[in-house]
């Protein structure tokens, strides 16, 4: 995935620092296109990050690219992972039935494209290609493993800070995990994400 020793060697995506105070920063992040796979673990043999494989395959990472042009899309850093687990304090909202089980992974398309139909097609139905636009995010950093104990610490951490110093939290969290797997958890780059008003 491009990265030595943890150093990130690929392109991430544009933001604008609005704010830094010791427990975050408020980034504005730019428009980008972005290629996204929504399943649930338990039908990838319980696998949270089983989405990962989907779009590794559709940008090349993995073998012959899974897209009509065929065309390799450099891979860029982070995979952001989105998941609909509630945790206290987080959402007012439960959602019932299969929706709650769902995870939605996405990889942020290299900023050559700046349109969704400039990005290859998806050959797998399950791959997604949407334009995101403008948006602004309260952010923690911190390296180690992205564990479910350690994000809801992180996020429940972010929420009682943002919302102390007046921003108001407009939707549920994400996980951005800069390296791959068999980066030492030391020098593991992790975010958690709260969009905000």
């Amino acid at each position: 995935m491009g990265m030595v020793f943890g150093k990130i060697t690929v392109e991430t995506p544009n933001y604008q620092v609005l704010q830094t105070c010791p427990d975050y920063e408020i980034r504005k992040y730019a428009p980008s296109v972005i290629a996204q796979v929504t399943y649930d673990p338990s039908q990838l043999r319980g696998d949270r990050d089983g989405g990962f494989m989907i779009l590794a395959k559709y940008i090349g990472a993995v073998g012959e690219p899974h897209n009509t042009k065929p065309e390799k899309i450099a891979m860029t850093a982070p995979v952001i992972t989105k998941s609909p687990e509630k945790i206290a304090m987080t959402a007012p909202v439960v959602t019932n039935g299969d929706e709650s089980t769902k995870v939605t992974m996405q990889f942020v398309l290299p900023s050559k494209y700046t349109k969704a139909e400039e990005a290859p097609k998806p050959t797998d139905e399950r791959v997604v290609i949407r334009e995101e636009g403008e948006r602004k995010y309260g952010v923690v950093k911190f390296s180690g493993v992205a564990t479910d104990k350690v994000v809801k610490e992180k996020v429940e951490m972010l929420r009682r800070s943002l919302e102390r110093d007046g921003h108001i939290v407009a939707g549920d969290f994400l996980l951005a995990r800069y390296n791959p797997p068999w980066t030492l958890p030391l020098l593991r780059t992790n975010e958690v994400m709260l969009p905000v008003e």
